[in-house]
């Protein structure tokens, strides 16, 4: 890519410092949201591909990547930063796209400010979370988040998921890394994320499924074909659920799609984005 693209920004949001990614371009804006263990930089691929139609914003969100670490964490006070960030950049409308914890974001902002938002596209979330997935993530929380190098944090990384290619799965970690005083390396992510002790407000099953039952505006609903997040059945209530939204499944992927297929991403939204129907 250029290299003056993306451009590294920062806005004083809710009291933090927080970083995002622009793109640049002059198509309507499209912001993207990260999960829970990722960050701004997760979205380059996808990013730089759409780039050429909208004009792409990827924020890191609170407690993540290059944004300030913050005193606590959850669904609402991450709704209030989205939409204090909108106001920042002046963007009355707009494009989201979220991935598993941006994924909530999106869908529980779109059902608040529906004004704010004309299309949504979620990626392998939903209001369920399945037991196994749930399980896994517990798992992955509670492994080492201190590595003597960046070959260490990947080789971690791949044994957790052999599905990524190098370069993508290198890319991804490196950018999630930041140095300690003693040479080794950790997660730029808060480590009140990583051991469960930030405070955080969430929200009920219920009020998912009400705040996703309750969007108007077209949304596309993306999984993995092997998730282990978003089951099957849980995605085929949600579009049940809600006659605005269509799905698509994204073929010999898991739950990140972003870092295992980003290509299939890009096939099943692209059409959508464009007017037609999921890839």
């Amino acid at each position: 890519m250029p290299a003056d693209r993306p451009a590294s920004c920062h806005a004083e949001i809710s009291g933090l410092r927080f970083h995002y990614l622009d793109w640049g371009g002059d198509g309507p804006p499209l912001v993207m949201l990260h999960g829970l263990t990722g960050h701004a930089r997760t979205w380059d691929h996808t990013a730089a591909a759409l780039s050429d139609r909208y004009h792409v914003f990827a924020l890191d969100q609170r407690g993540h990547g290059d944004t300030d670490w913050a005193p606590g964490y959850g669904i609402p006070p991450m709704l209030g930063d989205l939409l204090a960030f909108l106001d920042a950049l002046q963007l009355p409308v707009v494009t989201l796209m979220g991935l598993s914890m941006g994924g909530i974001v999106g869908y529980q902002f779109t059902a608040a400010h529906p004004e704010r938002v004309s299309r949504l596209v979620v990626l392998d979330i939903g209001p369920e979370i399945a037991p196994a997935g749930g399980r896994r993530v517990a798992t992955d929380l509670a492994s080492s988040d201190i590595f003597v190098s960046e070959d260490d944090a990947v080789a971690q990384a791949r044994a957790a998921n052999p599905r990524p290619d190098e370069e993508t799965l290198r890319h991804r970690v490196r950018h999630n890394l930041r140095p300690l005083p003693d040479g080794t390396f950790t997660f730029k992510w808060d480590t009140a994320l990583r051991d469960l002790s930030a405070i955080r407000d969430g929200l009920t099953p219920g009020e998912r499924w009400a705040a996703w039952n309750s969007i108007r505006c077209p949304v596309l609903l993306v999984r993995g074909d092997d998730s282990d997040i978003l089951a099957p059945g849980t995605a085929e209530r949600m579009v049940a659920g809600n006659p605005n939204a269509s799905l698509a499944v994204v073929g010999d992927c898991g739950h990140s799609i972003t870092l295992d297929r980003p290509e299939g991403l890009l096939a099943a939204v692209s059409p959508w984005l464009a007017g037609g129907a999921p890839g």
